[in-house]
C-alpha cells in the first residue's frame, strides 16, 4: 500500500462535491513516520500509528474514520482494531480524526464516506492491518527493551510477556518507545483468522451507548459555542426556484433578531440570539419567489412521463441473457403486471443543521455528516478558501440514511457565517424545511412480462424499468455511456454487489431513464428497495399463475445460487413455511442479494374484513460472510423493518406546483412502535466474503409483507404506500 500522488485541490473539491455520498476512488496507504506526523497533529497521548493512540493509563484509542448515525460502525471498527492489537476491550474508546487532518497527512484513514453499507466491509483490511501493525511495532519496543527477540514475546488484553525472563509490560509504558519503531510493511502482516477472533466476532456492547442513554451525547442540534448565534432558513420550496425579493423590515424588529440575509440566490434566513427567536421571525419576512418554469409541475405530468417509458423502444440494459422478447412471443402462457415505487425523503429525527465560523484566514464546520470529506469539499467552496484552511468536527449522526452524504446545509452555515465573520452561526432547518427540501428517494414504475411453458416454468423474463436515476441527477459524468448501473441493484448479473439469483433462460432487464425535476438522492436501501418489491412480487405472481408454491417455484429458479438458496431456506424452516399458521394470519416470502448480503424473511400477517393489516412476526436472514459483532447485525435487521414497513405503508412524497406537499410528520407518518411486529434475525455469516448491513434487509421486508398479505386477502398491492390500497375481503 503505497503513497499515490494526490489530486490538486481543484480537482478534489470537484470531485468531492460532484460525488456526495459516493465513495472516493482513492488508494489508502498505509501510515508512516506515525510519531512525527503524530506530533504533528498534536497528539496529547503517544500515537503508535494512526489507528492506534495508547495513553499511560492503558486507555487504548481507536481511531474511526467512518461515521455513526446509528448503525454501529463505530463499535464494529474499533472490534476489528482491537482484535489484532490484542488489547484489553474494556479499555478501548474512540475518536475521529478530521477530514483536514486526513488531507494533510496524505488521506492516510483513506475514504472517510459512510454510505451504501459499506463501513465495515470496505475498511476490515486496512483497519485491521493498522491494528495488526500497531501490536507488532508495541512488541518490538518492549522486546528492543528488554534486548530478547520479538518473537518470543506474547501478548494478552495489552499485557506484553518474556516468559524465559519471566517480564511483562503494559502497551502504555512501552507506546511513546513504539511510535518510534519502523512500521512494518503492510503486505507482510498475516491477520487472525476468523475462527481465532475473541474481541471480533463477539456480541459485545456497543461502545456509544452509555452517552446516549444518560444524555451526555452531543448531537450536531444541541452544540454551543461562546458567543453562537442561531440561524433559521427558508428555501424556495419550488425546486431549481430563486428569491426574487425580501422585505425583513417587520423581522429585523422582533426580540433577539442580529440580521436578515439572503443565502445564495434562493434563501433567506434569519440570525438571532436563539434558534426560536430565528424561526418565528423568519416567519416575518415577506419573500417573492421566482418559482420558474417547475413551478407549473404536477404528479401527474411525472407519473405520465413514467407510464410512457414503460413502453417507449429505447432503453439501457442493465441484464440480459436469451432472447427474451422473442421467448415471450412463444411462450404457452404470460403472466403481466405494472409496479410503482414513490418518491420518499430520508426523514431524520435530527433535521439538517451546521455550526461554522468564518473569518479570512480560517472555516471551521461542527456537522453530522455521513463524508467528511465531501463536508469539506463544501466548507471550502463555500468559503472561498483552500481546503488546508477549513476544518470539519465530525459529530455523532441523528439519523443519515444517505441524506446527510449531500452537504447544501454545510454550504448555507457557511454563507450565513461568512456574513458575519469570527462569529459561530448555528443553522438548524425546521422540520418543515427539511421535508421540503430533501435528497428523494428516486421515483420509478415497472412493467415486468413472464412466459411460462406447458409444465409451468419460468422460461422468459422482460422486466423494464421507467424512472429516475441518482446517478443522472448527482453526477452524470459516472454515467456509462448513459446508463446508470446502479438502477439495476439486486437485478445484475455477477459482480460481488448485487447479483440477480433467479436462472432464467431468457431474460432482459431494461431501463428507460426519465428523470422528473425532484433531487434524487441515496435513501437506505437504494434502488435495492423498489426492486426486490417488483421481482420478489411477482415471481409470486407467477407461481401463483402457473399453480406452484410460492418457496418450491424459488427454489427452482435458485439451485445454482447456492447463498441465495441457503437464506431463504432458513427463513421458510424458522418462520413455519409450509406448516399451519395462527388463525387468520398468513405468510409471504422475499428474498434478495444486496450489498454484499444475501437476505430473505419471512413475514406473518392478518387482514380484517375491513382491510386492516397486522404485521405480527418477520423472520430475517442475514449472510454477510463474517459477522463482527452478532447483536449489532440484528439490532441493525430490526431497525431496517422499522424503516422498511413505515415506507411500505404510509410514505410517499407527491408533487403540487413545482414543490413537495408533505411537510411533516402528519402528511408523512413514520411506523408506531404498536405497528411493529415481533423480529427473529437470523445471522449466518458464510465466511469467505464481507457483506453490509445496514440496508440489505429493508428491501425484502415490503415484498414479503406484500406476499403475505395477497394470501390473506388474494388482492395484489402493486402502488406503495399500502394507505391506498383497498384489502376489504
Amino acid at each position: 500500500m503505497t503513497h499515490l500522488a494526490q489530486p490538486s485541490r481543484r480537482g478534489f473539491l470537484k470531485a468531492s462535491a460532484a460525488l456526495g455520498a459516493f465513495t472516493l476512488a482513492f488508494h489508502v496507504p498505509f501510515p508512516e513516520e506515525a510519531a512525527a506526523q503524530g506530533a504533528a497533529q498534536g497528539a496529547t497521548a503517544p500515537e503508535v500509528n494512526a489507528w492506534v493512540v495508547i495513553k499511560p493509563d492503558e486507555t487504548v484509542v481507536v481511531r474511526i474514520a467512518r461515521s455513526e448515525m446509528g448503525q454501529g460502525t463505530l463499535t464494529g471498527l474499533a472490534q476489528l482494531v482491537a482484535e489484532e492489537l490484542d488489547c484489553d476491550w474494556a479499555r478501548v474508546t474512540t475518536e475521529y480524526p478530521t477530514p483536514t487532518q486526513n488531507l494533510v497527512r496524505n488521506r492516510v484513514w483513506g475514504d472517510m464516506s459512510t454510505g451504501g453499507s459499506r463501513g465495515i466491509r470496505e475498511s476490515n483490511d486496512y483497519v485491521r492491518r493498522g491494528g495488526a501493525a500497531a501490536k507488532l511495532m508495541l512488541v518490538q519496543a518492549a522486546a528492543a527493551g528488554w534486548g530478547v527477540p520479538a518473537a518470543e514475546c506474547t501478548v494478552d488484553k495489552g499485557v506484553i510477556t518474556h516468559a524465559r525472563s519471566s517480564r511483562s509490560t503494559s502497551y502504555g509504558k512501552v507506546a511513546e518507545a513504539a511510535a518510534r519503531v519502523t512500521p512494518p510493511v503492510p503486505a507482510s502482516i498475516t491477520l487472525k483468522d476468523p475462527k481465532d477472533w475473541k474481541i471480533a466476532g463477539r456480541p459485545l456492547p456497543r461502545l456509544d451507548t452509555r452517552d446516549k442513554v444518560n444524555g451526555a451525547q452531543v448531537y450536531g442540534a444541541d452544540l454551543k459555542l461562546p458567543g453562537m448565534l442561531n440561524a433559521a432558513i427558508r428555501d424556495c420550496p419550488v425546486f431549481g426556484g430563486k428569491v426574487a425579493s425580501f422585505n425583513a423590515t417587520a423581522a429585523l424588529a422582533k426580540p433577539g433578531v442580529k440580521k436578515v440575509v439572503q443565502v445564495g440566490d434562493s434563501a433567506v434566513a434569519v440570525v438571532a440570539e436563539t434558534w426560536w427567536q430565528a424561526k418565528t421571525a423568519l416567519e416575518a419576512v415577506e419573500i417573492t419567489w421566482d418559482n420558474g418554469p417547475n413551478g407549473r409541475i404536477q404528479q401527474a405530468d411525472i407519473n405520465a412521463t413514467l407510464a410512457e417509458g414503460l413502453t417507449a423502444r429505447e432503453a439501457f440494459v442493465g441484464n440480459k441473457n436469451g432472447e427474451a422478447l422473442e421467448a415471450l412471443g412463444k411462450s404457452t402462457r404470460k403472466v403481466e403486471a405494472t409496479y410503482s415505487f414513490p418518491f420518499q425523503n430520508h426523514a431524520t429525527m435530527e433535521p439538517m443543521n451546521a455550526t461554522a465560523i468564518w473569518t479570512a484566514e480560517k472555516c471551521e464546520v461542527w456537522c453530522p455528516t455521513q463524508n467528511g470529506e465531501a463536508a469539506l469539499a463544501a466548507a471550502a467552496q463555500a468559503s472561498g478558501l483552500p481546503a488546508r484552511q477549513c476544518e470539519i468536527h465530525k459529530i455523532h449522526l441523528g439519523g443519515g440514511f444517505g441524506r446527510r452524504g449531500w452537504h447544501d446545509f454545510v454550504h448555507q452555515a457557511v454563507g450565513i457565517a461568512k456574513q458575519m465573520p469570527g462569529t459561530p452561526i448555528k443553522l438548524l432547518w425546521s422540520r418543515e424545511e427539511d421535508m421540503l427540501h430533501g435528497r428523494f428517494h428516486p421515483i420509478t414504475q415497472c412493467r415486468l412480462t413472464a412466459g411460462l411453458d406447458a409444465q409451468g416454468n419460468l422460461e422468459a423474463l422482460h422486466i423494464r424499468i421507467s424512472g429516475q436515476s441518482i446517478v443522472a441527477g448527482i453526477a452524470p459524468q459516472m454515467l456509462q455511456n448513459g446508463l446508470d448501473s446502479r438502477v439495476f441493484q439486486g437485478l445484475a448479473q455477477g459482480g460481488n454487489e448485487f447479483t440477480f439469483g433467479y436462472a432464467v433462460p431468457h431474460l432482459l432487464i431494461d431501463h428507460a431513464m426519465r428523470n422528473p425535476h425532484v433531487p434524487p438522492g441515496f435513501w437506505r436501501g437504494v434502488n435495492l428497495n423498489q426492486n426486490a418489491v417488483y421481482i420478489e412480487c411477482f415471481i409470486d405472481e407467477v407461481a401463483r399463475a402457473a399453480g406452484k408454491d410460492p418457496l418450491e417455484f424459488r427454489r427452482a429458479l435458485l439451485r445454482g445460487a447456492p447463498k441465495h438458496l441457503a437464506v431463504l431456506n432458513a427463513v421458510a424452516e424458522k418462520g413455519g413455511w409450509g406448516t399451519p399458521a395462527p388463525a387468520g394470519h398468513h405468510r409471504g416470502l422475499a428474498a434478495i442479494m444486496g450489498y454484499g448480503s444475501y437476505v430473505a424473511a419471512c413475514a406473518e400477517v392478518s387482514v380484517t374484513s375491513a382491510g386492516e393489516v397486522k404485521v405480527h412476526k418477520i423472520t430475517a436472514a442475514t449472510d454477510p460472510g463474517h459477522a463482527v459483532n452478532p447483536q449489532q447485525i440484528a439490532a441493525q435487521v430490526e431497525g431496517s423493518f422499522v424503516y422498511g414497513l413505515g415506507a411500505a405503508f404510509y410514505q410517499e412524497c407527491t408533487v403540487k406546483d413545482g414543490r413537495m406537499e408533505q411537510e411533516n410528520f402528519d402528511t408523512y407518518p413514520a411506523l408506531r412502535m404498536d405497528e411493529m411486529p415481533a423480529v427473529e434475525s437470523i445471522v449466518m455469516p458464510s465466511g469467505g466474503f464481507w457483506g453490509g448491513v445496514g440496508e440489505p434487509t429493508i428491501a425484502v421486508a415490503a415484498p414479503a409483507v406484500l406476499n403475505a398479505i395477497f394470501a390473506a386477502t388474494g388482492k395484489r398491492v402493486r402502488q406503495l404506500p399500502l394507505k391506498h390500497a383497498d384489502l376489504k375481503h
